[in-house]
């Protein structure tokens, strides 16, 4: 047996789905299925006894819901957790909420009736597994913990933001990373884009969730959303989204076309377009993500006039967008996660002392 491999529990009251699971896993070398389990009393009795690298949860089982179990194990025996589950509203809430309490990402559970798509299925699977068993896991326990040090400035007010856009793009571990950064923003935040690569349905609840938790407005974002001040406008699953301009005022379009880094919605493809649109008013910022979405267009703002911040290794859960980004030239800052909202808050400022 390779003990290099990564060791997978599989958690899932579906038969079917535990196979179809099993199955995908196996098939790539890196992978071995230690075990599955139909439900949390079972798994928690072969976590102990495999113990595995990762566990693959579902949220909707008997006896115990996967939330309910993953916040016990989370506090006797953490492990790095994938959630698998359906697009119902309900569970994609809960699903959010197990983020918040330790899980590293939230893969889609796959349909049965599935022979067209397998492919692309199994390779987004094998992907996120592999970052899943991969992610600065210290760092998301400790992202849990009530923050201790709120970051707090001389004046939390950015002034005459009207014409400023602020551009964010994360991935896995990003959306606590963008709890953290956006809830020590002041009401007047400039007019706001974010691109977090997520489901359907979860994008909604996501902007939801900040909403009730920020001092400005959060909503998922629509066609023709006028983009301003005090309001964060987040790009909804399967759609891209870019920036536009009508005379004074900035828009988003959205669209469907092709992924981009098997992604939709794309960082690139946002900031590609605030480039062109917002030049050097914009300011772009990369939190912890798998893969490269986001350094092209980075750069591209970059060239255009913008001022952007990456987040460091040592704080990001996966270092593999802001790293992409800043080898690609298109960063001015690496900093830790905790000190991105005030730089956010003195750049603002002093731009506001320069217009004025």
């Amino acid at each position: 047996m390779n003990t290099n491999r990564i060791r997978v529990l599989i958690v899932d009251d579906s038969a079917v789905i535990r196979n179809l699971l099993s199955r995908i896993l196996s098939s790539d070398p890196e992978l071995e299925v230690v075990g599955t389990a139909q439900d949390p009393y079972v798994a928690r009795d072969k976590l102990i006894e495999l113990k595995p690298d990762v566990m693959t949860l579902d949220i909707e089982m008997p006896r115990m819901d996967g939330l309910t179990f993953l916040e016990k194990v989370m506090a006797a025996m953490p492990i790095r957790t994938l959630i698998i589950s359906s697009l119902a509203k309900e569970q994609s809430e809960m699903a959010l909420r197990a983020l918040e309490v330790g899980a590293i990402d939230v893969f889609t559970k796959p349909a049965i009736n599935i022979k067209d798509s397998l492919q692309q299925i199994k390779l987004d699977l094998v992907t996120r597994v592999k970052a899943v068993a991969r992610a600065n896991f210290r760092m998301l326990v400790q992202m849990q913990k009530p923050s201790t040090n709120r970051i707090i400035s001389v004046s939390r007010s950015l002034g005459q933001t009207t014409h400023q856009i602020l551009a964010m793009a994360a991935s896995t571990g990003g959306t606590e990373a963008l709890k953290l950064v956006l809830s020590h923003l002041p009401p007047d935040i400039p007019g706001t884009l974010v691109v977090q690569h997520m489901p359907p349905v979860f994008s909604k609840s996501f902007a939801e969730n900040l909403n009730r938790i920020c001092e400005f407005e959060v909503k998922e974002a629509e066609e023709g959303d006028r983009v301003k001040p005090g309001l964060v406008l987040i790009a909804p699953g399967n759609f891209h989204m870019e920036l536009t301009r009508s005379g004074a005022y900035y828009y988003v379009k959205l669209n469907q076309q092709d992924a981009m880094h098997g992604v939709r919605p794309a960082a690139d493809i946002l900031m590609r377009s605030v480039a062109k649109i917002a030049g050097k008013n914009a300011v772009g910022v990369v939190l912890t993500g798998m893969g490269r979405d986001g350094a092209q267009g980075l750069l591209e703002m970059h060239q255009a006039g913008s001022y952007n911040i990456a987040q460091d290794e040592n704080t990001s859960v996966v270092y593999g967008m802001p790293k992409m980004a800043v080898e690609a030239g298109g960063i001015d800052k690496v900093l830790p996660l905790d000190q991105i909202a005030d730089c956010l808050i003195r750049e603002f400022q002093k731009r506001d002392v320069a217009a004025s």
